[in-house]
């Protein structure tokens, strides 16, 4: 049966007449009798006991007028449903990490989203990286790029992936003779990192402190390209994952040395606040996120 139909019984009825009727529904009373003609035809029953007056549902009509009305009723939820999905899909999301490593790859990712995504707008916040989960609970930052899920019951932290942090030497270097760095070995290492507080350098946080050590020299340079010029000059050593290198053209005189003998790893996370986790754009740019990192 015809939606058409439903709602021409549906209108005759909560007008009271076909005549009353035409101009809800747009069309002559000529038009509208035919159709229920047509209708009652079709069923092999009366839809209407007419008067010159009223019309009146007969009972196999009331049946079908309170399917009309739950018809009809199924099919606002479903259209305010998809209203409120497409209203979801359109936001903007501002970003940071406390690694400054990530906005070196970033970019890359914003414009796979920017053609995929259109309605999303990304913008990405570079200040105050150690600050990131403050700055998500203040509504400053929508979403944190970190590696330690932080406590605060207000967040949902999702795990994205995981990589293993290096020590990028020049082969000239005395440690290229060591098949894994212990920390011992950081005594004598001029450490070059992107900046400070050193408690957020994955190196010293997770190996060298837990075990007391401290390198002879630490020098903060926040531009990679410099670092590697410096390691190229066989002046320092930095610790980094091998994607974070990616971007650059590293000399054939950079070496990667295992830091530890199972390896240095990381775990990365993005945390959100739950009240924003729900809604459409925020899980389109975390899905994306998980998936284009999966590769790392």
């Amino acid at each position: 049966m015809e939606l058409k139909y439903f709602r021409l019984i549906k209108t005759i009825a909560e007008e009271g007449s076909i005549a009353n009727a035409t101009e809800r529904l747009f069309l002559t009373q000529s038009a509208l009798s035919h159709q229920l003609r047509e209708l009652e035809e079709r069923l092999g029953f009366k839809v209407f006991l007419r008067t010159r007056n009223k019309w009146e549902l007969t009972q196999e009509g009331s049946e079908l007028y309170k399917l009309a009305n739950n018809l009809f009723s199924s099919i606002d939820k479903g259209f305010s449903a998809i209203k409120h999905i497409k209203e979801g899909s359109k936001g903007a999301i501002k970003l940071s990490a406390e690694c400054q490593s990530f906005f070196h790859t970033i970019p890359g990712f914003i414009q796979k989203m920017a053609i995929l995504y259109p309605e999303i707008t990304i913008d990405v916040t570079l200040g105050a990286t150690q600050q990131t989960i403050s700055q998500v609970l203040s509504d400053e930052i929508d979403i944190a790029i970190v590696t330690s899920k932080p406590s605060s019951e207000e967040l949902e932290s999702i795990k994205v992936f995981e990589d293993e942090v290096f020590a990028v030497i020049h082969k000239e270097n005395v440690i290229n003779s060591l098949e894994y760095l212990e920390a011992s070995h950081f005594e004598s290492i001029h450490l070059l990192i992107n900046s400070f507080p050193l408690d957020s350098v994955a190196v010293y946080d997770q190996f060298l402190k837990p075990n007391g050590i401290n390198p002879i020299k630490i020098s903060a340079i926040p531009y990679t390209e410099i670092t590697l010029s410096m390691i190229h000059a066989n002046m320092g050593v930095m610790c980094a994952p091998k994607w974070q290198l990616a971007p650059f053209k590293l000399s054939k005189d950079l070496l990667f040395k295992r830091i530890g003998k199972n390896g240095l790893k990381r775990k990365h996370y993005l945390v959100v606040k739950k009240e924003q986790r729900h809604k459409k754009y925020i899980h389109d740019f975390i899905s994306n996120f998980e998936e284009d990192f999966l590769e790392l």
